[in-house]
């Protein structure tokens, strides 16, 4: 059962505006990260369903957030289907990220009260999912569809839509101005922002100062 409310999640991203995309197999490994990321100031995580067993990392990496953080919300990515969705809420998912638009995903999440972020990339797609209880909308994949332009184009017809992009985003002053001017409320980023080599080396240390310095540009591009 999920420990943060639907409401509390979507503030809790609005206001923090990054979310980090991460996948591991090892649980440790997934622990040290969700450390670093915390202590860079991450409130908001994203763990994707992208491995075999990945639920059962998932499902242990959630109680060690719950016993050492209070105030960290983990949900989880990359979820194609009801029933995985279904599988995590059980797990205690406090959010469920998908790169697709699938109803019976939304039907799922609404009846739990879970916020669902379905991945679109057209506005007939945004507008479907606004409908069937969206949010906010995952731009994917967010380079691909169209970049900062397609995100400033939607939010000329829709200015009320919430859009994150992910795929695409990297922490870089020049990408993260272009895509906070372009309209969008979050960002969500994977490798650009946890670089797989400086797991590799249990960098941990140099992920947080990156974490804190993409959130603090974030800050001032949005002030």
């Amino acid at each position: 059962m999920a420990q943060f409310k639907r409401i509390e999640v979507i503030n809790a991203i609005y206001a923090t505006q990054l979310i980090p995309v991460f996948y591991h197999s090892d649980l440790e490994v997934s622990r040290r990260v969700v450390d670093a990321c915390y202590k860079g100031g991450v409130r908001v995580f994203e763990f994707t369903n992208r491995g075999d067993f990945a639920h059962e990392v998932f499902g242990e990496l959630i109680k060690y957030v719950h016993n050492k953080y209070d105030d960290m919300i983990l949900g989880v990515g990359s979820v194609i289907d009801a029933g995985t969705a279904a599988l995590y809420m059980q797990l205690g998912a406090n959010f469920v990220v998908s790169p697709i638009l699938v109803e019976e995903m939304a039907k799922v999440c609404n009846r739990r009260k879970v916020l669902w972020a379905p991945g679109c990339g057209t506005l007939s797609e945004i507008s479907k999912a606004e409908e069937w209880g969206a949010e906010i909308v995952k731009i994917f994949p967010g380079a691909a569809v169209g970049g900062p332009a397609f995100a400033k184009a939607i939010k000329g017809p829709s200015p009320w839509t919430s859009l994150m992009p992910t795929g695409g985003v990297s922490p870089t002053q020049e990408n993260l101005k272009a895509w906070f001017d372009a309209g969008v409320s979050a960002v969500g980023m994977g490798s650009k922002l946890l670089p797989k080599d400086w797991i590799a080396q249990k960098k941990y240390d140099a992920i947080s100062e990156r974490v804190h310095e993409a959130m603090a540009l974030i800050k001032k591009l949005t002030a």
